[in-house]
């Protein structure tokens, strides 16, 4: 049963709509009109009522039911008003919508008293104002409206009350609204504000939606009864901005905790917005007590933010950072660091004291693939002084920052002009070693393509195509300016004497041409011009007994050519397994490549690239000395002899269709690539033949591709007159040997988990299961990103949630069990000559030696909440375990808790127990961790 209505009730018009199926009615009264108007309505109400009160039901007992006849009556009489229409004067307080109403139950009248009663999943809606609940009373004069749930035969409210304002929603036990004022009553209130809830026992809502609360909680637990919270005895609450209370104290599992304040406020903005930054505190045994990580947050737009953080120490240290990030939607995004930091280090006046400063710079910058697609520019920088990660706080419990030994920057920007098919590029680039601070700058670098092109086909083809239009034309031109020096040492260098800076250009020709449509030829030309801005001619000083340098400045250019020729094909073989039906062919592809390289001897005297001086030692012995002007230059130098080189190169592949049970046709790769590549030089004097290489390439069906390169010396070792062992000219074939194995280096890694056996052997049915520590939503420009520091990476995504997962269950209803865990191993062997060992006289070899690196990591979930992760590897050089690190957490609902120790080759700790939300995780949260540079045994 449904009734549904209309209320807009004043003291000049009134409208009204009751009972189940009744058609609306409007009545439009003058002012003087108005006891009439009630008089005419209570009075046919109460006759009504009277002849219907026997037949009421025993849950609404006492009140009036409405019949369905009573619709027309009510229309008529109302109708039937004899007052103007057009005479009636509006009163202040009428109403300026209609208040609609439904119910599924049904609503009575309490004629006395002028009040409306709605039963079973009731609704009233004003304007933007929506009220529900089981039971809802409205009073007709009043404009009020109340609203309960009711208890069902087991005790358990149904249809609670949920009040609905705007953006504004509140659930609590009872509700009095007044449409007139716009003001509420609220018992047992339960909002939620930002990341937070709020609870209160009496509350009081003005008409601009401001709350007073007497006896609120504060908490960010989710859970039905919260595992804490602020108890706040006063408190106004402001919906979508703050909460300012007066004297509040925490509460945790039901029990009143020693830890009061007088005053505070929560923020509630649904946007970000400008606030400070609450530091954190602790002491060093170094520096002394510090506050650090305190500062303010800028929100400058919806674009771009700033953070500008700093730290202090009762000894003298201090420091500062500041952090950007900025988005342009389809355009670009990026962030920037930069931290200085001043430490001081023991005591004034003391042997012991020192002072240091050290600073670190990050930006990344990545431009959307669709903005332009002809352009681009990125940048990944990350830079900082070698010492500034020893007085960083946090590196000595990250492993992965306390032992990094490389940084590397770059900053790239290209243009390509489609139309023509030219292209620029500039970078700056930047290697930096933490353990020597050496680094090795490039700024800049430019590049200049110009794609392949034919100047000689002709714009509209006609018949067949020439053969002098099949030559293709290339070029690439590069500019380069370049350091290799200290960090100390970098700003007072040179830009002209200390940096290498030159200019180089490729101009490579080719042509393929078909040899009885089975063989092609290609043959090719290629110009390399280098061009620099100085010289170095060396001499030797026999007074002093040493080289000397002479730089000569000016315009130098360094030019050489190449030209080959090659021809290639490709043979098939199939055969057909006789038996069998499973596997239906294997085919096998030859492909052998024969090439022939010539390049003239740019070591002659005609060219200018080599010189020689004469060298007197102090005991009077005369040599002659070889060098090249240009050995140390950007793009070095074009090499000395003669070459004339035939190259022969053969690559196999084996591949099989097999037929699967359903029918169909699946190719399985054997070897994806077998081969060999050998060359012999025509014009060397000695030792014509190079070194054989062979390569191989084998897909398994595990997803894992096996490759392994190995190189094989053609000529054997030998002892010269003073029975050293030295490469001779004599090929190690010519001794019935086969070369000599000059090394590899492979490495393997394979992750086990609890779907593994599975997979591997079809055991069960695999589950679509994730292992928590294992998250797969990872940023997908991020993800390729290893240059940025792991600490950022997670502060970056320290806000985020996980919604928790329900415990399985069997068919049975027991829980059932699992224990998600993974397993990462990597093993990693490099085999080599061990030309520092004693040499095999009868086959004339030296001892192989093999390097080992051993290194694996996983995750064990122990139970819902609880994650565990290790690390380690083992030093096969030394004989022990490398870092070595493990970690477990538990996540506790609201609050989480986490320890993690380095055990290895240092030892550490960190322990730290905090509230999830970030409006009390700088508040509500316990740290302990090791003194800073301390290596302690502290187990």
């Amino acid at each position: 049963m449904l009734a549904q209505g209309g209320l807009n009730e004043g003291l000049s018009s009134s409208y009204v709509e009751i009972g189940r199926g009744m058609s609306d009615s409007l009545v439009k009264n003058s002012g003087t009109a108005d006891s009439l108007l009630k008089d005419t309505v209570l009075s046919g109400l109460r006759e009504l009522a009277a002849d219907s009160a026997g037949h009421l039901p025993d849950s609404v007992r006492g009140k009036v039911a409405i019949p369905d006849s009573i619709g027309a009556a009510v229309t008529d009489s109302l109708q039937a008003d004899s007052v103007a229409e057009d005479t009636a004067k509006v009163s202040k307080s009428v109403l300026d919508q209609p208040v609609e109403y439904t119910a599924s139950d049904s609503v009575t009248f309490e004629a006395g008293l002028g009040n409306a009663n709605l039963y079973g999943n009731s609704k009233v809606n004003y304007t933007n104002l929506e009220l529900q609940a089981d039971w809802i009373t409205m009073n007709m004069d009043s404009s009020i409206v109340h609203a309960v749930g009711r208890p069902d035969s087991t005790g358990k409210v149904q249809n609670q009350p949920v009040f609905k304002q705007g953006s504004d929603q509140y659930e609590p036990e009872r509700i009095s609204y007044n449409f007139k004022t716009r003001k509420a009553f609220i018992d047992n209130v339960y909002t939620k504000q930002g990341d937070g809830f709020m609870i209160s026992e009496e509350s009081k809502r003005d008409a601009e939606g401001v709350t007073y609360i007497r006896h609120g909680k504060y908490t960010t637990c989710s859970a039905k009864h919260p595992h804490f919270y602020l108890a706040l005895t006063r408190a106004k609450m402001r919906p979508g901005k703050n909460v300012i209370f007066g004297p509040a104290y925490l509460v945790v599992e039901d029990v009143p905790l020693p830890l009061a304040i007088p005053y505070g406020f929560f923020p509630f903005s649904k946007k970000y917005s400008s606030g400070f930054i609450m530091p954190t505190f602790g002491d060093e045994s170094i520096r002394g007590f510090y506050l650090r990580d305190g500062g303010y947050y800028f929100a400058i737009s919806d674009m771009i933010d700033l953070k500008l953080i700093g730290e202090i120490y009762t000894k003298g240290s201090w420091g500062l950072s500041t952090q950007s990030n900025y988005r342009k939607r389809y355009r670009f995004n990026g962030n920037f660091f930069l931290s200085y930091q001043n430490t001081v280090e023991g005591e004034k006046n003391m042997p012991d004291y020192s002072k240091s400063t050290s600073f670190k710079i990050q930006w990344t910058h990545r431009q959307d693939a669709k903005a332009n697609p002809s352009q681009s520019f990125s940048a990944s920088v990350n830079f900082a002084t070698s010492n500034y990660e020893r007085n960083n706080l946090t590196s000595m419990y990250n492993p992965e920052n306390y032992t990094q030994s490389t940084r590397t920057s770059s900053v790239a920007y290209s243009k390509t002009f489609e139309r023509i098919g030219l292209t620029l590029s500039s970078s700056f680039n930047l290697s930096q070693s933490i353990q020597d601070s050496s680094l090795s700058m490039t700024l800049p670098s430019l590049d200049i393509t110009l794609a392949r092109f034919y100047p000689f086909k002709r714009k509209k083809a006609a018949g067949k195509e020439k053969w002098y239009e099949k030559i293709a034309l290339s070029y690439t031109g590069s500019l380069s300016n370049s350091i290799d020096t200290k960090e100390d040492l970098l700003f007072k260098s040179n830009l002209i004497k200390d940096w290498r800076n030159g200019m180089r250009h490729n101009v490579p020709i080719s042509a393929t041409f078909s040899l009885f449509n089975y063989i092609n030829i290609t043959p090719e030309f290629r110009f390399t011009d280098r061009m620099y801005t100085h010289k170095v001619m060396k001499g030797w000083d026999e007074e002093n007994q040493r080289e000397v340098n002479d730089t000569i400045w000016g315009f130098q250019n360094v030019y050489n050519y190449d030209m080959s020729v090659s021809a290639t094909t490709k043979l098939y073989g199939f055969y057909t397994p006789l038996f069998g039906k499973k596997i239906q062919t294997i085919r096998h592809v030859f492909t052998p490549t024969v090439s022939f390289n010539y390049a003239p001897d740019f070591g002659t005297s005609r060219y200018g690239y080599y010189a020689s001086y004469v060298k007197t030692d102090k005991d009077g012995n005369v040599s002659t000395v070889s060098y090249s002007p240009y050995s140390g230059s950007l793009y070095g130098v074009p090499g000395r002899g003669k070459t004339g080189s035939v190259s022969m190169d053969i690559s196999n592949n084996i591949e099989m269709k097999v037929r699967t049970k359903n029918d169909s046709v699946r190719k399985v790769s054997l070897i994806d690539e077998l081969g060999a590549n050998l060359s012999y030089n025509m014009a060397a004097e000695r030792q014509p033949w190079s070194d054989l290489s062979m390569r191989v390439r084998i897909k398994t069906p595990w997803n894992y591709t096996f490759s392994m390169n190995a190189q094989f010396a053609t000529y054997a070792y030998e002892f010269d007159e003073n029975g050293n062992v030295r490469v001779g000219d004599r090929t190690e074939w010519s001794y019935g040997r086969f070369g000599r194995f000059q090394g590899m280096s492979q490495n393997l890694s394979y992750t086990f988990n609890n779907e593994t056996f599975r997979k591997l052997f079809g055991w069960g049915k695999v589950r679509a299961e994730s292992v928590e520590g294992t998250d797969g939503e990872t940023d997908e420009e991020e993800a390729g990103d290893t240059n940025i520091d792991p600490d950022r990476k997670k502060s970056e995504r320290a806000g985020a949630k996980k919604e928790p997962q329900k415990a399985e269950v069997d068919e049975d209803g027991y829980l059932k069990f699992q224990l998600p865990w993974s397993f990462t191993v990597s093993y990693g062997v490099t085999m080599s000559e061990n030309t520092s060992g004693r040499i095999k006289v009868k086959k004339m070899r030296y001892p192989y030696k093999l390097t080992h690196t051993l290194n694996f990591s996983g995750n064990i979930r122990i139970s819902d909440g609880w994650n565990l992760t290790y690390s380690s590897g083992y030093d096969f050089n030394y004989h022990r375990l490398s870092m070595t690190t493990a970690s477990i957490s538990r996540d506790l609902h609201c609050f989480s808790m986490s320890a993690s120790v380095v055990l290895s080759p240092y030892t550490s700790y960190n322990f730290t127990f905090s509230a999830n939300a970030s409006e009390l995780a700088d508040v509500l949260k316990w740290k302990k961790q090791s003194s800073y540079s301390s290596n302690i045994e502290w187990y």
